[in-house]
């Protein structure tokens, strides 16, 4: 059992036992400052008001009800009524057996149990191959996905495949123009323009499929230039998210609301609401019902539909679907559509069910000096060239290591070097060694005992304790990553859990102490791999065994 789900237990009996209630702000929590104990409870301040007594009298009451308790060595009362709580060392041995039990399953819990989730991430215009940023916001999602899945939730991962549109136009023209300049027509590059090499490949593929199309109607030639092209690019797409180890369960068509008639449902809807109207031939939201300081356009007097009319029917189809709650991972750049987003999700009545996490610009760097990215102008390191340099492991763990809506820098020759200073080869190597020191018992011909006879008492200095509190607190980890939707917190709890076993292993023997303390020692080293291992797993990111 987990030291805050002990102490929530025993602290519920006694509040129970006083007809006090569990109040809604209480926060139990492993102190700042480790001086001050194991877990720390601000209860007895957040009870005052409904037991009309003393913060401190209120502690001394609960501290009283503690006698007695087996796993709790010392409870210490601290300015106004703060409850420091530390436990002895026979709770801490009792995690080995946990996640040694548990296994893979270790940390898993149920608190999303009965909640249906979908996160739609990456969702890239297929107009160009997949870069370094979209790789973050790849990461992030299929981390988050994994996550919220670890903790309970039904969850569906999505892909919203911009397939209408402006940008599909621009795709098409490119595609055309390159391929008569190809066969020496004189035409000028248009200003809205993709001009990356792979224009060229697509029109010369598209030459090759379609030998007859340069006597072709320019609009019948541009039409078979943008649907090669988004079809090929989209194939591109998929086959470079699933070499990063990227799930999508659904790849959804922006085509497919208008051709399912789901935009016209959405806008029935919006007026049988009151919340759209017709006004000079054109049909307009009420966003300043909502807090908008002036009402949007859904489809203007020629019949054009407007992105923000696409965006309500698509997010009125994810309700459809039967989700409680939408994930939308954007770019940084959209933050000013959030609050419209937001509004038009009221307008369909889902109001606090939609979440939308940001993603800040990655800056790419080489030796410290930074390249230069620009899909339009066919400038940038596609996610494949960085994956294929530094490897999926590194490019992963080095995206989830800075909170999503912080610059990130990324540099390729700092994740390939094999050193500490290189985060992700700091965690790993963590696994590994303890597979090393596993390797090197077997050599000796040191038997591994198993858990429920390994003599774990053994177990009493400080960095052994440390690592077992450091593994007690990985499920609440994991809970609060899903909650709070933030995947890297995973990042920062594996890097210290690594830190605490470099610090062990440079500072104890292992394999030369005395012949209890090398059994429990070892079976240790096997619950701390087993949850470094767990974590890295919700990365996505492989636990090796030598490197």
């Amino acid at each position: 059992m987990k030291a805050k789900q002990h102490l929530e237990k025993i602290l519920g009996s006694i509040l129970e036992a006083k007809g006090w209630e569990w109040p809604e702000k209480a926060v139990i929590e492993p102190p700042k400052d480790k001086k001050f104990g194991d877990m720390s409870a601000n209860i007895a301040m957040m009870l005052s008001k409904q037991a009309k007594m003393n913060p401190r009298a209120i502690a001394e009451a609960i501290q009283s009800g503690l006698d007695g308790d087996t796993y709790i060595e010392k409870v210490d009362i601290a300015g106004p009524g703060f409850l420091n709580f530390t436990f002895s060392s026979a709770f801490w041995q009792a995690m080995v057996p946990e996640v040694l039990n548990k296994g893979a399953e270790y940390g898993r819990s149920e608190i999303g149990k009965g909640t249906k989730v979908q996160v739609e991430y990456v969702s890239a215009n297929p107009t160009g191959p997949l870069h370094i940023g979209h790789g973050r916001g790849a990461a992030l999602g299929d981390c988050l996905v994994r996550i919220l899945e670890f903790t309970g939730f039904d969850v569906e991962a999505e892909y919203y495949v911009n397939d209408a549109g402006r940008q599909m136009l621009i795709l098409g023209n490119s595609i055309w123009v390159r391929l008569q300049q190809s066969q020496g027509r004189d035409i000028a590059d248009p200003e809205d323009f993709y001009k990356g090499e792979y224009i060229k490949d697509l029109a010369a593929e598209v030459l090759e499929r379609n030998p007859g199309i340069l006597d072709m109607a320019e609009e019948e030639a541009v039409a078979i230039c943008r649907e090669y092209g988004k079809d090929e690019i989209l194939e591109g797409i998929k086959k470079d998210l699933a070499a990063f180890d990227v799930r999508h369960d659904v790849w959804f068509s922006e085509k497919s609301l208008v051709s399912a008639g789901k935009v016209e449902e959405t806008f029935a809807d919006l007026k049988e609401r009151g919340m759209a109207y017709e006004e000079d031939g054109a049909l307009w939201f009420k966003s300043t019902e909502l807090g908008d300081d002036k009402d949007r356009v859904l489809r203007k007097s020629n019949g054009d539909l407007t992105y923000f009319a696409s965006d309500i029917a698509y997010h009125d189809d994810k309700y459809k679907r039967g989700f409680d709650l939408v994930v939308d991972i954007w770019g940084a750049d959209h933050h000013g559509y959030i609050p419209r987003m937001q509004a038009a999700v009221e307008a369909l009545g889902k109001k606090g069910q939609l979440d939308v996490i940001l993603v800040q610009l990655v800056n790419l760097l080489r030796g410290g000096e930074q390249i230069a990215m620009s899909t339009r102008a066919g400038k940038f390191e596609t996610l494949e060239d960085v994956v294929n340099e530094v490897g999926r492991d590194a490019s992963r763990f080095m995206f989830l290591s800075r909170k999503s809506d912080s610059h990130l820098d990324f540099d390729l020759e700092l994740v390939k070097q094999k050193t500490m200073d290189n985060p992700v080869y700091y965690v790993q190597y963590a696994h590994a060694r303890i597979c090393s020191v596993m390797r090197k018992a077997a050599d000796q011909g040191i038997a591994i005992p198993a858990v429920d006879a390994a003599p774990l008492s053994a177990l009493t200095n400080a960095e052994e304790l440390n690592l077992m509190k450091l593994m007690d607190q990985f499920a609440d980890v994991a809970e609060n990553a899903g909650k709070n939707m933030s995947p890297h917190v995973i990042s920062f709890y594996l890097r210290d859990l690594a830190s605490a076993l470099h610090r062990f292993y440079s500072m104890h023997h292992i394999l030369s102490a005395d012949e209890d303390v090398i059994a429990a020692r070892l079976v240790l080293l096997q619950s701390v791999a087993q949850t470094l291992a767990n974590g890295l797993s919700l990365l996505g990111v492989s636990a090796p065994e030598s490197m």
